[in-house]
Order: C-alpha cells, then sequence, then structure tokens
C-alpha cells in the first residue's frame, strides 16, 4: 500500500501485526526497556520493517537509534521514516542521491477529537475541511490533515533540524488525485511541499517526498 505513494526508488516494508515472542534487536533494548507491553512490540515490529527496508538497499542489519526528537538515525546515505499505529507498522528508505528525505505516517481512519482540531490547524484549514467533507463525507478529513501534516513534519525535520508547528503548515487536499500541498509558513527553501495520500482498510496513510 505505502508503495504505491513513494517514487519507485523508495523502498517500504509494512505488517499488519506483531509476534509477541520476538525480541528487541541488539542495540535497541535500552530504548524499551520501561515500555509497556504494546509499546514494546509495536517498536520491535516497525524496526523489523525499517531493517527489511533498509536491506532492499543493500544493508546488513544494524540498530537504528533515535535522534534528539526521536527521529531515526539512518546509515549515512540513507533518507527514511518509520510509522506506526494500531494494526499497521511501516518504514520507507531511500538513498539520499535519489531523493533527500521523507516522511510517511499512518492512522487508524476515524474522527479526531474536537479538541484536537484548533491545535493541528493553520489559517483556511477549517474552512478546507468542511468544503472537502461536503464533497465526500466518508473520508474523515480531519485524520487526513493530521496524518499529511504528520508526514510533512518529518520530511522536513532531517534536511532543517527546526520545528515544525501543525499551524506552520496550511494544507490543500486534492481528492480527484489522492494529493496534497502544505504550504509552509515560514522561512525555508520550499514554499510548500507536496504529498500523496491513501484510505483505506480502516487507515489512513500519508507520505511526502524531497527531492532536493
Amino acid at each position: 500500500m505505502l508503495g504505491s505513494l513513494l517514487p519507485p526508488s523508495v523502498i517500504t516494508a509494512e505488517a499488519f501485526g506483531d509476534d509477541p515472542d520476538e525480541p528487541s534487536f541488539p542495540g535497541e533494548e535500552d530504548l524499551i526497556a520501561t515500555a509497556v507491553a504494546t509499546r514494546r512490540r509495536e517498536f520491535v515490529t516497525a524496526r523489523r520493517c525499517a531493517r527489511e527496508a533498509l536491506s532492499g538497499l543493500g544493508f546488513a542489519p544494524v540498530a537504528i537509534r533515535p535522534g534528539p526528537r526521536r527521529e531515526p538515525i539512518w546509515p549515512d546515505g540513507v533518507a527514511g521514516s518509520i510509522t506506526h499505529c494500531t494494526g499497521y507498522r511501516a518504514a520507507a528508505v531511500v538513498r539520499t542521491s535519489d531523493v533527500a528525505s521523507i516522511g510517511i505516517d499512518a492512522e487508524t481512519h476515524a474522527p479526531l477529537p474536537p479538541r484536537v482540531i484548533p491545535a493541528v490547524t493553520a489559517p483556511g484549514d477549517v474552512e478546507h475541511l468542511a468544503e472537502l467533507a461536503a464533497r465526500d463525507p466518508s473520508v474523515h478529513w480531519d485524520r487526513l490533515l493530521f496524518s499529511a501534516k504528520e508526514a510533512v513534519y518529518k520530511a522536513w525535520y532531517p534536511l532543517t533540524g527546526r520545528w515544525l508547528g501543525f499551524e506552520e503548515a496550511a494544507l490543500t487536499v486534492d481528492p480527484h488525485a489522492r494529493t496534497f500541498t502544505a504550504r509552509l509558513r515560514v522561512d525555508a527553501p520550499w514554499a510548500a511541499l507536496h504529498g500523496r495520500y491513501l484510505v483505506t482498510n480502516g487507515l489512513v496513510l500519508a507520505a511526502v517526498s524531497i527531492r532536493e
């Protein structure tokens, strides 16, 4: 599913369940030493997906440690992203000679809690969500907006090292093309970032790639 949202040079791996007996990978045990069982399982599975994807680029299995904002630290010359939600874990990697950065996000296809919406919208977002809902009420567009902005941030941060708030990216969705554009409201090398999305099997998937 995820691969359809990203350039052909990106390698993806997905899982729809966890092996409760799968051990943590050497060098990652401390990252989940105090985590509850559900968190441990999703972490182990998502990191396994990341190593499976890396193997598609010819890399041997390695521990994937977090950076200062919990972002995965990839081998030199690799850009990547990891995501997980209920019933789904995934990772995507690519050589930076092909794509500079990628961001992926998966969410359960359900409405956002109303109290969350003001915290994740930029000027114009609420009106756009209303327009989208009027055209197709079967999609939880607020959840898609959240997922798309998460993917935008995951692609943005490795290249800038800067925080990007939800209010600093205004989203426009094209439901026919299943694409979205995030217009950045901060000084940045790009006026906007572009991505693709998919709503299927109770999931919302969003992906962003930055070529340079």
